[in-house]
């Protein structure tokens, strides 16, 4: 079949869905090409399945195409941000990361590896997932492609900086707690955000405070709103290289069933879409999507989650990649809730662009 794509300013785009209908063809994520396809890309959308580190439900090992099919239904045009991110950045999906199911260690060394390739080039990598266990490897991999610790939002209902689990040391519930001890992470500039439910101890809150974290839990997004949650977002990091790991648990059960460890209480989709809108300007090296588990999924409710959440991520990179312009307009969405904040807040931390 042949591809009908749309393209411009020399970036080859999605399948022109006015021409061929978007549940036919390949799934690539948004129906971008694929890596081969192109010269080079700014952004990389790469799957990772793999779930071995798991403490619950399995499952998301499948999550990476499950994200992909449900993005069939993405448009070009970002209305909340003014930007087209296809036409701004080449952004192409490099299929997915073969890592070994039986043995985490490996599969963290392959996960690095393959992240540092992706990125010789300068591109910049959104993950599909895949368990947590995968965010420490691509951590470790944007932290040394940007030369210094970086600063990381962790968007999940669980704190993930718990020390073993059955004497193991890498797994979905532990991977932050290694990053802060391998110092690859600017412990003035790392914050949870959306936590919620039950813990094993407060000793649990102890420790993640010791490693530096800042928690914004989902009943303070409640509380005081996205616009407050975005200001201590950016009063925190400021504009040091950020990386964004979210967990699809951060959202509540009934915004994300198809998860492996679901608690009540979440934030909503659209909390989670205007808080990310919210940072507009901001340095974002890499994100990740992890834990979709399409098996207790339905009506591709979850699915649909991820892929727009890893849609506005590629935006911001996009939006970023334009220089001394932030294409923003008045009837956007997000510009139109948050206004002259986001430049108040922008000044503060240091961004002049």
């Amino acid at each position: 079949m042949e591809e009908l794509r749309i393209e411009a300013n020399g970036n080859l785009g999605p399948i022109d869905s006015s021409r061929i209908p978007r549940y036919a063809g390949a799934a690539t994520y948004a129906r971008l090409p694929r890596l081969d396809q192109v010269a080079k890309a700014d952004v990389t959308v790469v799957g990772v399945p793999f779930d071995s580190g798991v403490s619950y439900r399995p499952g998301a090992r499948f999550g990476a195409n499950h994200v992909r099919e449900a993005s069939r239904l993405l448009r070009p045009y970002n209305p909340a941000w003014d930007v087209s991110p296809f036409e701004n950045i080449q952004v192409a999906d490099a299929g997915d990361m073969a890592v070994n199911p039986f043995n985490i260690n490996e599969a963290i060394e392959t996960i690095q590896q393959n992240a540092l390739d992706l990125t010789a080039n300068g591109s910049k990598l959104v993950t599909l997932g895949g368990d947590h266990t995968i965010a420490l490897p691509l951590l470790r991999a944007a932290a040394e492609r940007a030369g210094e610790p970086i600063a990381m939002l962790h968007f999940d209902a669980h704190l993930d900086t718990w020390d073993t689990y059955f004497g193991a040391e890498y797994t979905h519930g532990t991977p932050f707690r290694r990053a802060v001890e391998e110092g690859i992470l600017d412990t003035e500039a790392i914050s949870h955000v959306g936590t919620r439910g039950p813990l094993y101890g407060k000793k649990d809150l102890d420790d993640d405070h010791r490693f530096g974290f800042g928690i914004v839990t989902s009943a303070d997004v409640y509380y005081q709103g996205v616009l407050e949650t975005v200001a201590k977002i950016r009063d925190r990091i400021g504009n040091r290289p950020l990386y964004i790991s979210v967990d699809i648990d951060v959202l509540d059960p009934a915004h994300a069933p198809g998860t492996g460890t679901p608690e009540a209480g979440g934030i909503s989709s659209r909390e989670l879409l205007e808080i990310i809108r919210g940072f507009r300007g901001m340095n974002l090296v890499g994100a990740d999507i992890v834990e979709v588990a399409p098996a207790y999924d339905h009506a591709e409710i979850t699915g649909v989650a991820g892929s727009h959440v890893a849609y506005e991520l590629v935006t911001l990179m996009a939006d970023n990649a334009v220089e001394d312009d932030r294409l923003g307009a008045p009837n956007g969405y997000a510009q139109q809730a948050l206004g002259a904040r986001i430049e108040e807040l922008a000044k503060a931390s240091g961004d002049q662009r």
